[in-house]
């Protein structure tokens, strides 16, 4: 792999995140091993400190830059790959690790023995970090954990795309990764029409080739809307988001049931545990899974209490947990069951931020008392232990949800924008609460108060999400929202342009600066809703007693009056400014809402479902009770796991560790569908019509080319008949010509008369 990785261009962008990760560690190997200078020879010890300082081996390429460049791009998905093979853990920090690997380096031949443990994984990343599609396609064929590889696969290149200039590059980067995320996609659907509950197994199980990750996780880090759109994702959200109630629940028999905790005992709400059960009973009495085509023998290979515990893992219980619930009393268990799914926790937050909301404006309109002694109140005091306990909230998902180190926790915490809105509220609450205590700034406190009111007001948005009509909409308010920045740029440059023109003409004598900055941005502003003061620009105030025009009593308070001399040039500076921003500017904002309303309606089922992803994890990992009561839940998480130091449950509903065993059956049965997807696929694409086409045209231009050849043959003949046929002529006339010329000989006469013998002998005469 080091030679694959050592190989690749200078000006690749994977290579010069290597390089820069290779001179960090050669600069700490170097001040390492330091020389000491000899007087003698300056240059000689220069050339020494610079080959003797770091050694050859240290220089270079190792799996320690390759792991570096993988946890940047992968951020905290995966724990970092390789570390296994150098013998590091990934919660140790940077500069241990390189000085790890220098030490490792100096015994270079433990480390060169040390063998790949997944050598097909290793080539496909290092496919897909050179962007080679064809490639990556085939290694990707050959990995194990399909699913899991091809989103990883487009995780990389996302976020490569993103850090990528040229352009062309990036649209192929782009293009490969859609694929990667359509063949995840075909993957899964086919393990989901398979089988519903190993599928839902493969969406949550710990991979420990890809460090940990699961699918889910992947997906979300990856960006891949069309994986989350799939039926057996959403069936799974659906399954864990109910818990062990019925999906088909009305949410009135919920809400009834918070304030009549009696009711859950009875059956107004239905609970799916005793059909959960008599399937584990069923199976465990000896039925078997189901068997798809191409993986008939898996299920002979898979024990018969398998379907048992993946009933209890997505219940979110351990192996032996179903006799662990028969043991617990009816009471205890229906009230956990109840109170534990991430539907009662969320409807108990909607009701319990409503009755904030309703406390917060009373105390604010009604109960808002002036500093101590005579305030705060005792609704406020309330009010101040409900935010207490928010803000006890906000600091547990920061700092202790997740299996990474603190700083990338923090840093998940910060990428999403209602944590920023949280941080936001709770921060002006403190400032407000700060200022309201005493006299000077009691005033200031009061209004940084309705201002944070407001922010607390606008966090309900998040709530709506999880509704299937409402959570579209909320999408395409917030890229709405996006296009306001954009129209605001362009109204402020009209704004300003017409509003110091105007200012200049008509109160060119007034320099109080908190009139002009309202004359410059306030009014023209308010134009654009059709509030045009004209007696300001007729100037008709000039015979008015009322205004004057003595600087100082304009400085006392008094109206000045506004000037008329330029009086025509404001009239058309001001319909101009009404053409172009009532008309031009406004109209732009509507066209650009629509095309968002619309590019956004398209997909909005899939941005919904994305979304949907989001906050069921988030109100799956809060406690069960909703603040202020919230405390209660948050000691009771401090005794059992910091105390008591007991594992959770409910975290095996989004990830769920396997035995080897396990994982090797799974990894089995994926792959058998896989296989039976790509023949599946391959033989569709024979069959298509664009093959056939394909196969048509080639068979048509090899009919071509073999016409042609005949035809040059044809020609061929032609010619040598042409040219036989020239020879038979002359053959024919040679012999003609010999023919007669022995017809000639025999009907020539004798030379000499036969008159007896003597007359034979010719005679010569001189």
């Amino acid at each position: 792999m080091l030679c694959l990785y050592s190989s690749l261009s200078d000006c690749d962008l994977v290579s010069s995140f290597l390089q820069r990760r290779l001179q960090e560690r050669v600069g700490l190997a170097a001040s390492q091993t330091r020389l000491t200078p000899q007087p003698d020879d300056n240059s000689s010890f220069k050339s020494q400190a610079t080959n003797l300082t770091t050694p050859s081996a240290a220089r270079d390429l190792t799996l320690y830059e390759v792991s570096r460049v993988l946890s940047e791009i992968m951020e905290d998905v995966c724990q970092p790959f390789y570390y296994t093979t150098l013998g590091l853990d990934h919660r140790v920090n940077s500069r241990k690790a390189m000085k790890h690997v220098n030490k490792l380096l100096l015994n270079e031949s433990t480390y060169r023995r040390q063998r790949c443990t997944s050598p097909w994984i290793s080539l496909f990343i290092w496919a897909v970090l050179q962007n080679r599609r064809e490639m990556s396609l085939y290694f990707w064929k050959m990995t194990g954990e399909s699913v899991l590889s091809a989103l990883a696969g487009c995780k990389i290149l996302r976020e490569l795309s993103k850090l990528e200039t040229e352009t062309e590059t990036k649209l192929s980067m782009k293009e490969l990764a859609q694929t990667f995320e359509n063949l995840a996609h075909d993957v899964f659907s086919e393990c989901y029409q398979s089988n519903e509950k190993r599928s839902f197994k493969l969406l949550i199980r710990q991979s420990p080739i890809w460090g940990g990750a699961t699918c889910l996780q992947m997906a979300t880090s990856a960006d891949a809307r069309l994986f989350f759109s799939h039926d057996g994702v959403q069936t799974l959200l659906s399954e864990i988001w109910w818990g062990d109630m019925d999906s088909n629940t009305e949410v009135w028999k919920l809400v009834f049931s918070f304030f009549l905790p009696p009711f859950i005992y009875t059956k107004l709400i239905n609970f799916k545990v005793e059909e959960t059960d008599e399937k584990a009973e069923d199976f465990g009495q000896g039925k078997e899974f189901d068997s798809t085509d191409g993986a008939e023998t898996l299920a002979d290979m898979t024990n018969m209490d398998e379907d048992v515990e993946e009933c209890n893992a997505l219940r979110g219980k351990p192996k032996a947990s179903k006799v662990i619930a028969k043991k617990r009393p009816f009471i205890f268990h229906r009230w956990r069951q109840f109170w534990f799914a991430p539907v009662t926790s969320f409807l108990g937050n909607v009701l319990m931020y409503f009755l904030f909301l309703f406390l917060f404006a009373y105390v604010l309109l009604i109960d808002f008392k002036p500093p101590p002694p005579d305030g705060p109140a005792s609704l406020e005091l309330v009010l101040y232990f409900w935010v207490f306990t928010l803000a006890c909230e906000e600091i547990r998902q920061s700092f202790f949800v997740g299996s990474t180190t603190l700083t990338q926790r923090m840093k998940v915490y910060i990428q999403d924008i209602w944590n920023k809105c949280d941080i936001t509220a709770l921060g002006l609450f403190v400032l407000g609460l700060l200022c309201r205590m005493f006299p000077w700034t009691y005033n200031f406190g009061r209004a940084v108060m309705c201002v944070d009111y407001t922010v607390f007001t606008l966090r309900l948005i998040h709530i709506f999400a999880v509704h299937k009509q409402l959570g579209p909409k909320i999408i395409i308010v917030g890229k709405m929202v996006k296009d306001v920045f954009f129209f605001l740029f362009f109204l402020g440059v009209w704004l300003m342009a017409y509003g110091v023109a105007n200012q200049a003409l008509l109160y060119s004598y007034d320099s109080r600066p908190g009139w002009v900055a309202r004359r410059v941005f306030y009014r023209p502003y308010m134009h654009i809703y059709g509030q045009i003061p004209l007696d300001e620009i007729d100037a008709d105030k000039r015979h008015d007693k009322r205004c004057t025009d003595n600087v100082t009593l304009i400085h006392e308070g008094a109206e000045p009056c506004p000037d008329s001399d330029a009086n025509w040039l404001v009239l058309i500076l001001l319909s101009v400014y009404l053409l172009v921003t009532n008309i031009l500017l406004v109209n732009l904002l509507i066209a650009m809402f629509s095309y968002t309303f619309n590019k956004v309606q398209e997909r909005s089922d899939v941005y919904w479902k994305f979304q949907r992803y989001n906050l069921i994890v988030e109100y799956h990992s809060r406690p069960c009770l909703a603040p202020p009561f919230i405390i209660i839940s948050h000691l009771h998480i401090f005794i059992k796991r910091v105390i008591q130091r007991l594992p959770s449950l409910k975290s095996q509903h989004f990830m769920l560790d396997l035995t080897s065993k396990e994982t090797s059956l799974l990894n089995t049965w994926e792959l058998s569908l896989k296989e039976n997807l790509l023949s599946t696929e391959s033989k569709k694409k024979r069959e298509s019509d664009t093959e056939r086409l394909k196969r048509t045209s080639t068979k048509v231009d090899s009919v071509l080319k073999q016409m042609v050849e005949i035809r040059d043959h044809d020609r061929r003949l032609r010619k040598l008949e042409s040219e036989v046929e020239y020879c038979s002529t002359a053959l024919s006339w040679i012999v003609e010509a010999l023919s007669q010329s022995d017809l000639v000989k025999q009907t020539r006469p004798p030379p000499y008369p036969s008159k007896g013998i003597a007359s034979k002998r010719p005679t010569f005469s001189r």
